[in-house]
């Protein structure tokens, strides 16, 4: 088993972290840090850490072969466009043929391109959508050598500290 780079973590990390308290959403972490930031307690002995990860994906709407291609075109047009405004920096053309000509290119490659990834999937995945991966608890972590202090603070502030019997 290959050891992890020590470099990735550098300033995520706390020597002997222990937990001070496991909040449902993040706002609820977030404002327990804040409490304890307020009142003079080191913060940068704390740490939030997002657990038990869940992809969540929302559907946005269907594909159609008119829509895949709207979007190619667009997409085409866009990159069209870019590319034409370079070459207009470094060429000799007028600039507004340099872009016409390049939009126009873009927008015919992009809806090509668009429409051949579209039927390459058969139909395996006619909706769009967008994904993001969420946590579902968020537990504040503290250096152990402060840990007593910021309970004790966390104590003063009511709703901090989670039931945990709930």
């Amino acid at each position: 088993m290959a050891t992890p780079d020590p470099r990735l973590s550098r300033g995520l990390d706390l020597e002997f972290p222990q937990s001070l308290a496991v909040y449902p959403e993040y706002a609820a972490a977030q404002k327990a840090v804040d409490f304890l930031s307020d009142n003079h307690f080191p913060v940068e002995n704390c740490m939030i850490v997002g657990t038990d990860l869940k992809r969540v994906e929302r559907i946005t709407g269907r594909l159609t072969t008119g829509r895949v291609a709207m979007a190619g075109a667009l997409s085409g047009l866009w990159l069209g466009v870019f590319v034409g405004l370079i070459f207009a920096i470094f060429g000799d053309d007028p600039v507004w043929q340099v872009v016409l000509t390049t939009a126009a290119f873009g927008l015919v490659f992009g809806v090509i391109w668009a429409l051949l990834g579209y039927a390459a999937s058969r139909g395996q995945r006619d909706f769009s959508s967008v994904s993001q991966v969420v946590a579902t608890r968020y537990e504040v972590l503290v250096e152990n050598k402060h840990a007593q202090a910021a309970r004790d603070l966390l104590a003063k502030l009511p709703g901090a500290l989670p039931d945990p019997f709930a």
